[in-house]
This record gives structure tokens, C-alpha cells and sequence, in this order.
């Protein structure tokens, strides 16, 4: 489904290309094939990092610039979420775990998209039970639709009195933001690969910082 999701963003807009084959020799990733949680650049082709939500742990208000210096990792997703979204959010744990030292340098925020059942309290509580280094995000209905807009997310919320018909869909790609919020690259199925390759990506996120967006596609990034 998630590769059904990939297609949709691509006739969306988005032109996806492997980040191995990004050209110039500027972006070196490290080329994880897709089935192994691998990911896709998209430097120049998706727009900065750009918001403004409430942060769940502290009720406060936060934007993009709260984040600048760091990389982030952004999600849609919601508690509620039966399988997927559990089993990315274990996945990016073991993923801060194989980042080591450099996680300090990265943040993971997990976007709500049915803020009615996901309060601040929990929405914090939930994204504690993974990992510190994550950070829940709750908007009104038109922050969160404004946001899903400005990254092509998949996401649509259908309530019920019945819990059983209470219906949620979401994409779930994880984007990845540079120090400077530029979006450099996507794992588009961390939640249904068996076996990611850690190492591989967190070595692709610590590198987005060492170097600039690649080829034609990073030159219109660093324009932008």
C-alpha cells in the first residue's frame, strides 16, 4: 500500500528518483535499496519545512524555526493507528539507536491527523513510549489540512460513535529535513520493511548535513 502511496505522490507532482542516483557527487547516500527501508531524494522537488502547530509535551506553540539546527524527521500518522504507525515509530527508535551520539543533533515529530481523539496529553504520552528524542505535533483541522497540502500527505479522517467504524487513512512516508529545514530525502516503507538497514540510514541522515543537495534538483533547493 505504502508503494501505492509513493505512485500517488508521484503523479502528485513529486518526480521521485533513488538518492543514489542523485548526480554532481554532492549528495553521497548510501544507496539502501528500497525494500531494505532505502530512501528516495527529493531535494528541490518537496518545499521547506514550514509550519506553525502546538508541541503536545508542552502546549506550546512551535514553527519550523523552532527546529532550525536540527534534522528532522516529520510523520502523519495517529495513536489510534492499529499497526503502521506503531511499527515506523519502533523502527525510527532503532534508528536513533543506530544514529548513537548523533541523534542529539535530530528530532522526530509525530503529526497528528485526528486531533478530536489525539489531545496534547495523549499524543505526548504516545510518542514518549517509543522514544525521548520524539515530539508529538496537534493542530486545528485547517493547520493539519494546510500542512498534508503543502507535502502531498495522504490523510482523511471518517468519525463514528463506533469505535469499529471509525475510519482513518494516512500515508506514511517519513520526510527528512536538513540543519537548515530543506527537504533532502523520504523513507517511503519503513513501516512494512522487515529488516531495515540501520546502519545505512542513519548514515544517510547524519550525511544530509555534510553536504549540499545534489545536482539540478539541490540547485533549485538552495535557490529556493
Amino acid at each position: 500500500m505504502i508503494r501505492a502511496l509513493a505512485a500517488l505522490l508521484l503523479c502528485a507532482g513529486f518526480a521521485l528518483t533513488p538518492a543514489f542516483a542523485a548526480t554532481g557527487g554532492q549528495a553521497k547516500l548510501t544507496g539502501v535499496p528500497l525494500g531494505k527501508g532505502g530512501v528516495v531524494e527529493v531535494s528541490g522537488l518537496v518545499p521547506p519545512l514550514g509550519f506553525t502547530m502546538t508541541e503536545a509535551e508542552s502546549g506550546k506553540t512551535v514553527t519550523a524555526r523552532s527546529f532550525r539546527g536540527k534534522t528532522v524527521l516529520l510523520y502523519f500518522g495517529y495513536t489510534n493507528c492499529p499497526d503502521v504507525c506503531p511499527d515506523t515509530l519502533y523502527k525510527l527508535h532503532m534508528l536513533f539507536r543506530a544514529l548513537g551520539p548523533a541523534a542529539k543533533k535530530v528530532v522526530f515529530l509525530f503529526v497528528t491527523i485526528d486531533p478530536k481523539r489525539d489531545t496534547d496529553a495523549v499524543l505526548a504520552k504516545y510518542v514518549a513510549l517509543f522514544d525521548s528524542h520524539f515530539l508529538g505535533l496537534r493542530g486545528t483541522p485547517d493547520q493539519i489540512y494546510r500542512l498534508t497540502r503543502r507535502y502531498r500527505v495522504v490523510a482523511s479522517v471518517h468519525p463514528s460513535p463506533d469505535p469499529q467504524k471509525y475510519q482513518v487513512v494516512h500515508s506514511a512516508l517519513v520526510y527528512v529535513f536538513d540543519a537548515r529545514g530543506r527537504a533532502r530525502f523520504i523513507i517511503p516503507d519503513l513501516g512494512l520493511t522487515r529488516h531495515p538497514d540501520y546502519k545505512a540510514l542513519a548514515a544517510d541522515i547524519e550525511a544530509v548535513n555534510r553536504t549540499k543537495p545534489g545536482g539540478v534538483l539541490g540547485a533549485l533547493a538552495r535557490l529556493g
